[in-house]
């Protein structure tokens, strides 16, 4: 099941592009790992890798690292000193596209915008990159620290959004988890681009896959 497509549409929506295709929803502690706090861009980055191991040709065999893979992958790259490995520091969109083009030869393109207010400026280029790909996007910010994966833009007659698959559920039993449950507590939701931090930078990596590199009819 893809989560995203479990929530609601927008009252009065025209026009919405969203992710397609299958991948598994990560978060904290999904793994057993007590990511609290620091995960948020690993899980979101594991998010994508899964969406590319089901939907890219040639990379269903690939694992999703784990959060330790990552820093190891990074450190490896010399983006990273030793001591990252093992830390607790997170990551943001440029080190998302880096690992991405580590590990699937996707080049991540990172799109700056100085402020929550300037999100509206770059709506079209996620737009078109839903429709010309459904892959899901990273986003990250500085005073906004928390990670967020994209996937989806939709908008009505006034207004603009983007669907937010939140990392930060925190799943601590062993129970069956229920998407309806997880998009009802707003882990999965439309948000206005007004409701962004005007006073947050945002970082954006959008993977750049090939429409003909992938499985999708």
């Amino acid at each position: 099941m893809s989560l995203h497509l479990l929530v609601p549409p927008v009252r009065g929506v025209q026009e919405t592009s969203l992710v397609r295709g299958q991948y598994k929803y990560w978060h904290y502690v999904c793994d057993g790992v007590d990511d609290r706090g620091w995960g948020c861009g690993y899980r979101t980055l594991q998010t994508v890798i899964s969406w590319i191991v089901n939907n890219k040709k040639g990379s269903s065999e690939e694992p999703v690292p784990s959060i330790a893979e990552i820093q190891d992958i990074l450190v490896r790259m010399e983006d990273k000193p030793g001591g990252f490995s093992g830390s607790r520091e997170w990551i943001g969109s440029v080190e998302v596209a880096l690992v991405l083009d580590q590990l699937f030869d996707v080049p991540g393109k990172i799109v700056h915008t100085r402020s929550g207010r300037e999100l509206e400026e770059v709506f079209e280029k996620l737009k078109t990159h839903f429709d010309q790909t459904g892959c899901p996007v990273m986003m990250g910010g500085d005073l906004d620290a928390s990670s967020k994966g994209v996937f989806g833009t939709c908008q009505t007659s006034s207004e603009k959004y983007f669907l937010i698959v939140d990392p930060h559920f925190v799943k601590t039993d062993a129970c069956e988890t229920d998407w309806a449950d997880l998009v009802e507590a707003g882990w999965a939701k439309w948000v206005n681009l007004d409701g962004f931090s005007g006073s947050s930078f945002y970082n954006l990596c959008l993977p750049q896959i090939k429409s003909d590199a992938l499985n999708q009819e």
